[in-house]
């Protein structure tokens, strides 16, 4: 009888994101004079619109009033429903010409704010006042939290969860073991009803018996091992002290997207030391407070963002702020009292590696993204790049030296440029690749 070889049948099948803000009126107010923007004609019998009172509002007033917290001057949420709506247009068109004919409640504002000018309005006509008052009468919304779904899905509650993805792929790997089960015996059969032989398990060695009688295969095992276990020791052992992707919780939460991103706040503004010495440093907190002395809450929009998307309260992190740098809310008023806020650093290099901000930042013009990626769009810091002495060697290698006002290194440039025969050198071919430019 004919014998088939079988064994090697198998090897054929192969299956992925406040700011409304006030102002105008009664008490405590810029001490500098603020341009009048007029915007709607005025509204009929007091009613005013309050959409076209939220643009006044924050052309004219929001520099000093927010609607539910004293800022320079007090909260204007229903200032309309305390005061006679009369009284107000006099007071917002000039509150020191009525505290100085001797109006009693305009007084008592004037005193109770620490007789703080308010800037006066005259160009604001009666319906563009009514306009700003019903905004003001609005009732506070609240932010709205989206509630998880308590469906399966990914990360952003549209994708396939990782669970179904591995039980997919768990499933056709039985799929395939039970389709070549099947196989083997249909081939069984047409063999058996063709007449032909198929070889017998019986007298065979195992497979560990026979493996272990073959010195070549246990040599070239033996040599495979060592090589696989190299080359996974290397790659752990040059992971050691390489904190790519790291990016930990901070005590305060500051949001580089919504800093440098969405307002467009310079790096060099709270990082000013990047610009003249080697670190870049940690902005104190009353880089801080030149913005949050005034901002002391988000919009109800990006309040939602950052609960909904983020789960950051922003409004909370802001109170933090004022905890530790000790500003008092109601009296607008440093109390003395202060608290260290302990940041987690997260770029941090070997004591024994020499790197200085100013260097790159200053004469070199690299932009911060180029190390710290885009950081425009980190809701959390994190750290960009390896920052492995490799990682620095492979950026002066590709990076020209700018050359543009920078006559200290005209000569050496000129001298260089003809050694090399090139007419724009690199950071490596003016040196970045000695040992002592950054161990010394």
């Amino acid at each position: 009888m004919q014998k088939v070889n079988f064994k090697n049948i198998s090897s054929r099948v192969s299956l992925f994101l406040v700011t409304a803000m006030l102002t105008f009126s009664i008490s405590t107010f810029a001490q500098a004079d603020g341009d009048v923007t007029e915007v709607v004609a005025p509204a009929a019998d007091g009613a005013g619109d309050a959409a076209a009172g939220k643009a006044l509002f924050n052309a004219n007033c929001a520099a000093c009033h927010k609607l539910d917290k004293k800022a320079t001057g007090p909260a204007l949420r229903g200032v309309a429903n305390k005061y006679d709506r009369e009284w107000l247009y006099k007071w917002i068109k000039n509150s020191q010409g009525l505290v100085a004919s001797g109006d009693a409640l305009a007084n008592e504002i004037f005193e109770a704010n620490n007789k703080s000018v308010m800037t006066s309005f005259p160009a604001l006509s009666n319906g563009d006042i009514d306009n700003i008052l019903a905004y003001t009468i609005e009732p506070r919304p609240e932010p709205s939290i989206a509630v998880a779904s308590s469906g399966g899905g990914g990360e952003d509650g549209s994708g396939t969860s990782n669970n179904v993805i591995l039980g997919g792929l768990a499933f056709i790997f039985l799929l395939l073991i039970t389709m070549l089960f099947l196989v083997t015996n249909t081939l069984k059969k047409i063999a058996s009803n063709n007449g032909v032989e198929y070889p017998a398990k019986e007298g065979k060695k195992p497979l560990w018996k026979a493996f272990i009688e073959n010195q070549f295969l246990l040599l070239i095992s033996a040599v495979f091992l060592l090589l696989a276990s190299a080359y996974f020791m290397y790659g752990f052992f040059m992971q050691v002290g390489v904190d790519q992707g790291y990016a930990p919780a901070q005590p305060i939460h500051y949001s580089h997207r919504i800093h440098a991103g969405d307002n467009e706040i310079d790096c060099n503004y709270c990082h000013s030391s990047a610009r003249k010495s080697k670190h870049s440093g940690i902005p104190s907190l009353n880089v801080c407070m030149n913005c949050h002395k005034n901002i002391g809450a988000v919009s109800d929009d990006v309040l939602a963002e950052g609960l909904n998307e983020h789960g950051v309260d922003y409004n909370k992190e802001i109170l933090k702020l004022y905890d530790a740098v000790g500003w008092d809310v109601d009296t607008q008023a440093y109390t003395g009292e202060t608290k260290p806020v302990k940041w987690v650093r997260i770029h941090n290099l070997p004591d024994f590696a020499y790197f200085n901000h100013s260097q790159h930042v200053t004469v070199a013009g690299v932009a911060c993204q180029k190390c710290h990626g885009p950081v425009e769009e980190m809701e959390i810091m994190e750290q960009f790049s390896p920052l492995t002495m490799g990682w620095c060697i492979n950026c002066h290698r590709e990076t020209n030296v700018d050359l543009a006002g920078n006559e200290y290194y005209e000569k050496i440039h000129k001298e260089l440029s003809e050694k090399y025969g090139v007419k724009q050198l690199t950071a490596a071919q003016m040196g970045g690749l000695e040992c002592g430019k950054c161990h010394y």
